[in-house]
């Protein structure tokens, strides 16, 4: 479903059930009158075509072997889906907080981009946005599982969040159509601005992949496995990837912001009395591992 966040902060019964249902079956939903400046998404994008367009030696020179790969570029071949033998065909720039003596020590710095200029101040006026974005629909969520509206504040105030840029090149659709396999998030929830581009598709209950044909100034919304855990699955982290059915050998960006708590949360049952928990940093360690990036 498509809501408007007006409509779900200010309580609206259809919104709300419309949102909990989403939240339950599939775990995608995408909100509009958000306030997301557009001026802002406009100006990170060109930022991200400007940065990967720049020749491959001197994008590999922002290849942060010291965050292993937390921050800074990625190239082609190296992210996995799990399972997959077949890396995605993408690259992409990892983008955190700006970080002070007050942020756990395992959450590393920005990288800055001498060759685009205003790159780094650009992404962190969008990560600055889409995290007040993102505890705000964490308020909600809250709410719909019969929490205090700031139960996730502290996890995710000073948390271990990423904004992602991604450079999509244009693809053989009758070899590989997949530009990225099936998947599901590892954090809390993700937030994707600029969902307008085609690709993106969510396998619904039944097994069938259904696109994602959102609005260009809707954010999508999806449940990643962290929530699914707290939650004992009673919010969904539903498989999605991206890809080009048609071969349109056009290239294809996205920046999807990825919210994490803060590594020395402990995630356990925020539903039942289970005493089992694991703390943010081995989950999302174990995971980076099973996708290559670790």
């Amino acid at each position: 479903p498509e809501l408007s966040f007006k409509d779900i902060e200010k309580g609206d019964a259809e919104a709300i059930k419309l949102l909990n249902s989403a939240l339950a079956g599939h775990g995608f939903f995408s909100i509009t009158e958000h306030g997301l400046s557009k001026n802002l998404l406009d100006r990170c994008y060109k930022s991200s075509k400007d940065f990967f367009n720049l020749e491959s030696n001197i994008k590999l020179k922002y290849n942060s072997q010291s965050s292993k790969g937390a921050r800074g570029f990625t190239p082609p071949g190296i992210e996995t889906a799990v399972g997959e033998k077949i890396a995605d065909q993408k690259e992409f720039w990892h983008h955190g907080p700006i970080i002070n003596s007050s942020y756990d020590t395992g959450i590393p710095g920005n990288i800055k981009i001498n060759e685009v200029s205003d790159f780094n101040d650009n992404f962190d006026d969008l990560y600055s946005e889409l995290h007040a974005i993102g505890i705000r629909i964490m308020s909600v969520i809250a709410l719909s599982i019969g929490l205090d509206k700031d139960y996730f504040f502290p996890w995710i105030e000073k948390g271990n969040s990423l904004l992602r840029s991604i450079y999509y090149p244009p693809v053989d659709g009758q070899l590989n159509p997949h530009r990225a396999r099936a998947h599901e998030d590892i954090n809390l929830i993700t937030l994707l601005v600029g969902a307008e581009e085609s690709g993106l598709e969510v396998k619904n209950p039944d097994g069938d992949w259904i696109p994602i044909d959102a609005k260009s100034k809707s954010i999508v919304c999806n449940i990643g496995d962290m929530m699914q855990l707290v939650t004992r699955q009673q919010l969904k982290s539903t498989s999605h990837r991206v890809v080009d059915h048609n071969a349109s050998g056009s290239s294809r960006y996205s920046m999807p912001f990825f919210l994490h708590p803060s590594p020395n949360v402990e995630l356990h049952s925020i539903v039942d009395d289970s005493l089992e928990s694991i703390s943010a940093h081995d989950f999302l360690e174990e995971r980076l591992k099973a996708i290559k990036l670790y």
